[in-house]
């Protein structure tokens, strides 16, 4: 699977009982011998065994979606808090890969060379301050209306720019 792409997939149980005899888990590989299965991805899994790969949820029983990107099996509450709504950056609308590193703001994602002050388009980095205001990024030096507003200045942690298949 290439890393750009996402696949989202759904997720069924099956009663297992006698039919599945000979199944094997994509999980752990072993036999399923369990009154009931799952099958999502065009494979079958125990229960036990589709597990999201950073909250380690079995996504069974939470919900009927499963989302699948960079070799990763994810939740949606984890899809949207690595990749964001669409998987896309928030400034330029291309794809982000599973395995490049990103800057947050206020629950958006953007490429490294993507987060920028919109008016003197400097990059901005970790433990530099900006403003957010309206979806848009400002660097400390050009915060709109001139006055500090301490609502709207935000400063980048260590933990803004991180690595998506890392932060688990």
């Amino acid at each position: 699977m290439v890393n750009s792409r996402v696949e989202a997939s759904a997720v069924s149980v099956t009663g297992g009982g006698g039919g599945s005899a000979g199944r094997s888990c994509a999980g752990c590989g072993g036999r399923i011998a369990d009154r009931f299965l799952l099958f999502s991805m065009e494979r079958y899994w125990h229960t036990r065994c589709l597990k999201c790969s950073c909250c380690h949820a079995q996504l069974g029983e939470i919900g009927t979606t499963c989302y699948s990107k960079g070799g990763m099996i994810l939740c949606k509450n984890d899809y949207i808090r690595l990749f964001g709504h669409s998987g896309a950056c928030s400034a330029c609308g291309q794809s982000i890969p599973a395995s490049e590193m990103v800057m947050r703001a206020q629950g958006n994602v953007y490429h490294l060379k993507c987060f920028t002050c919109a008016t003197c388009r400097n990059r901005l980095v970790p433990g530099d301050r900006f403003h957010y205001v309206n979806g848009t990024i400002f660097c400390e030096h050009d915060r709109p209306g001139g006055a500090l507003l301490s609502n709207h200045l935000t400063s980048l942690q260590g933990n803004g720019m991180m690595p998506d298949q890392k932060v688990c």
